[in-house]
């Protein structure tokens, strides 16, 4: 099963733009899969077309040996743009090799370890009452594990000046008042998307009740496994880490010197299925769960429940908050992942991803300029985005 096209399309749909993949093979399989660097996609897009360069004639079916080549390829190995193009592109070789043996993807992954899987969701109302009575409806329909973000908020929009003192002080308060709400056994959890500094995110966890947060999730950025340590030692509460991670030799710092206690891998961005299992495994040896990163179309939410499915360490896997109007979504994507009356997701059995997607769909769709919110302090000086 040679390898004879491969097709990236980079288009806006619903709220944001997905960079989608087809690896086309001689015997009418194909297969698809998704990169996951939003706001560059057009970069990936060039990459992945200097990939398809050397990938067709390729036997599709080796998957591992066709990664090594991408990323061993060319003297500037690695990289956020690199590594999100050959997500994609072995998530596609992952649906194509399913199809062609007739089995779905986790089982080429080693098999089914659970029959579903657990998710979390995630409130993007700004702090507020509000936010808290949203939680407590979560609750009240079944949800065990939640999160709030400091990202979005409800209308979907960002503002764009961000005072760090002012933030920390607004959402230690709601979020004590949401574990009041909410009681000690629901998951509690927090997204401060890389916006503060180390002595910030200690003054947070400081005026909050100890219990309060089950996870804090990217309160720093991760450049500096070193300012990570100095956080790790001076805080008590568990960090999720990750989502911004491009290989496993970026997670393996902060794995090895117990930094973080979630792995929030991205399948789209890692790697790619086969970078992502060994990162799975990297982070068993020190008993950290997995909890990945899934904000993007059904193919991303697709390959993340095949991965689940199939490691031993997993926590929870990100629910993106698409799950609304689905009409732009479903003219383009046939059985998508769905949740459950129960709010887990289930394994397709069919063969590869067990999603397809309505290519003729796509050639009307166009792509966006896109940039994320810059964010700025009340003095006018930039800060984290």
């Amino acid at each position: 099963m040679k390898i004879t096209d491969i097709k990236p399309y980079a288009f806006w749909l619903g709220y944001r733009n997905v960079c989608l993949v087809k690896v086309e093979t001689d015997c009418g399989i194909y297969g698809w899969g998704e990169s996951g660097l939003s706001g560059r996609e057009l970069a990936v897009v060039g990459a992945i077309d200097h990939f398809k360069q050397f990938l067709i004639g390729k036997s599709a079916l080796n998957i591992g040996a066709l990664w090594q080549e991408m990323y061993r390829g060319q003297y500037f190995e690695g990289g956020r743009v690199l590594a999100a193009a050959i997500s994609a592109i072995d998530i596609a070789l992952h649906d194509a090799c399913g199809k062609h043996f007739g089995v779905p993807v986790y089982q080429l992954l080693g098999g089914k370890q659970r029959h579903h899987i657990p998710v979390f969701a995630t409130s993007i109302l700004p702090y507020g009452q509000a936010m808290v009575d949203e939680l407590v409806a979560m609750k009240e329909q079944g949800w065990q594990v939640l999160r709030t973000t400091t990202g979005i908020h409800g209308s979907g929009e960002c503002s764009t000046e961000f005072e760090p003192r002012q933030s920390i002080a607004e959402a230690a308060y709601w979020l004590t008042k949401a574990r009041e709400a909410l009681g000690p056994e629901i998951v509690l959890g927090v997204d401060y998307h890389h916006r503060l500094s180390v002595a910030e995110t200690i003054s947070f966890c400081q005026r909050m009740p100890s219990g309060t947060l089950d996870f804090l999730e990217e309160p720093i950025r991760d450049e500096s496994p070193v300012s990570y340590q100095s956080l790790r030692q001076r805080i008590n509460v568990p960090l999720a880490i990750g989502e911004e991670f491009a290989s496993k030799w970026d997670f393996s710092p902060y794995v090895e010197s117990a930094l973080t206690d979630f792995g929030r891998v991205d399948v789209c961005n890692a790697g790619g299925l086969t970078e992502a299992m060994k990162i799975a495994a990297l982070c068993e040896t020190r008993y950290i769960d997995m909890m990945p990163h899934n904000p993007l179309s059904p193919i991303c939410s697709a390959a993340s429940i095949h991965y689940c499915a199939a490691i031993p360490n997993l926590a929870w896997l990100e629910w993106p908050p698409y799950d609304g109007d689905m009409s732009d979504y479903d003219r383009v994507f046939s059985e998508r992942p769905k949740l459950t009356e129960q709010h887990v997701l289930e394994v397709s059995d069919r063969p590869g991803l067990g999603i397809d997607v309505n290519e003729a769909e796509l050639q009307g769709q166009r792509f966006k300029y896109w940039e994320a919110p810059r964010m700025h302090k009340p003095d006018g000086s930039y800060t984290n985005s």
